[in-house]
C-alpha cells in the first residue's frame, strides 16, 4: 500500500509523533485543540502534556494509511501499533489547519 501524500504540517505532525512532546506541540497554533480520548486538551502547554502522558505509557508507531477532505478538515486515517490494548487499531485524524500550523486536532476511532 502506498502512503498518502500528506499536507506539509500534517506530515510534520507525524514525524514529530517520533520525536518527543516538544515537537510534537510546536505543530499546534498557541490556542490550538486537541480532542482525544474524550478530554479536550486547549494551548501548546495542554498538547505537549497530553502527548507526554501518552508517550508514558505506551509505545506505539503510527502509519498514515488514507487521506480525506470532510467539510473543511483534512482527515487521515492512519494505523497505530503498539503495546496497548487493541493494537493495532486503525484511528481517525481530523486536522484544521491555520496558516502554517494546526489549530486543531480529533483522534477518534
Amino acid at each position: 500500500m502506498t502512503a498518502p501524500t500528506l499536507p506539509r504540517m500534517i506530515a510534520a505532525y507525524f514525524a514529530a509523533d517520533r520525536q518527543g512532546p516538544e515537537a510534537v506541540a510546536r505543530c499546534f497554533t498557541e490556542h490550538a485543540t486537541v480532542k482525544d480520548e474524550k478530554r479536550t486538551f486547549v494551548g501548546r502547554g495542554a498538547i505537549q502534556s497530553w502527548k507526554a502522558a501518552a508517550q508514558a505509557r505506551f509505545t506505539y508507531t503510527t502509519t498514515p494509511t488514507g487521506l480525506a477532505h470532510d467539510d473543511g478538515m483534512i482527515v487521515v486515517t492512519g494505523r497505530v501499533e503498539g503495546n496497548f490494548p487493541g493494537s493495532p487499531v486503525d484511528l481517525r485524524y481530523r486536522f484544521q489547519l491555520e496558516g502554517d500550523l494546526i489549530a486543531s486536532l480529533e483522534i477518534t476511532a
